[in-house]
């Protein structure tokens, strides 16, 4: 039991670093009006930041988060439950919402369009897709 507690405790830090992540990613490129420039130096210098912090922390914490997360279903013998199955399927949402603002962040410096309007609301979809897997995962409902 002391195991899994601490594996739990490092799975939810690493959620929480990831989520956070995905949150400042989605805030700078839905924030970005399409067609602005680029070339302002303090734009320059904060795209940068937070490039370096997604590949430096949030990716990391992602794989953090994914990999404790499939050893405590795992473990407790949870992949047969309903609901198991669709906090997973909300969590590969994440994670490809996670890749595609990386992407845009990644070709800010090159394009000035923001991408896809979609990605102006990334942040709110971010907070109401953790509120969704907090209450499968503490009610385990099905």
């Amino acid at each position: 039991m002391q195991v899994y507690l601490w594996l739990k405790a490092i799975h939810i830090a690493a959620a929480m670093t990831w989520i956070s992540g995905i949150v400042v990613a989605g805030l700078a490129v839905g924030s970005r009006p399409a067609g602005t420039d680029n070339t302002a130096a303090q734009d320059t210098r904060m795209r940068d930041a937070i490039r370096r912090w997604d590949r430096r922390v949030t990716l990391p914490a992602m794989l953090l988060t994914w990999g404790l997360g499939l050893t405590m279903a795992m473990q407790a013998g949870w992949f047969s439950s309903p609901w198991l199955m669709i906090k997973l399927a909300i969590v590969a949402t994440l994670a490809a919402l996670h890749g595609v603002l990386s992407g845009r962040l990644r070709r800010l410096d090159r394009d000035a369009d923001a991408g896809p309007a979609a990605l102006r609301h990334a942040a709110p979809a971010t907070i109401l897709c953790v509120a969704l897997i907090a209450i499968l995962a503490v009610t385990k409902p099905f």
